[in-house]
């Protein structure tokens, strides 16, 4: 978990070879998106970590995390899927809702996974 996360609680300085961390709160959830190196520096990859806040029954809290490891050959192959699925769903499952609002974001398929 980084610096800003839950504002400030439970921080920790990023490692090394972290080059690029984007988080993206949810409700209850965070998901960092964080580009980093390999030990050579020379390759980098992404992980997908979801945080998730847990409250004990002692009133004490800790985080649920679960990460994905994705490397460069998978980009292309993962963001397709991950669209095709994001628009099944959006057309198939979630008929009959109303649309986002202007000022809710979208997904957007634009991700040019080159650039990270």
């Amino acid at each position: 978990m980084y610096r800003d996360d839950y504002d400030g609680g439970f921080s920790r300085e990023k490692s090394g070879d972290d080059v690029y961390s984007k988080p993206v709160r949810a409700g209850k959830r965070t998901y960092f998106f964080d580009v980093k190196s390999t030990k050579g520096g020379k390759d980098f990859f992404l992980t997908i970590t979801e945080s998730r806040r847990r409250t004990e029954n002692d009133g004490s809290f800790s985080f649920d995390k679960h990460k994905i490891f994705l490397y460069k050959e998978d980009f292309d192959k993962f963001a397709e899927g991950l669209q095709e699925v994001v628009d099944y769903i959006r057309k198939n499952c979630l008929a009959g809702l109303p649309e986002p609002q202007d000022n809710d974001k979208k997904y957007s398929s634009d991700v040019n996974f080159d650039e990270i």
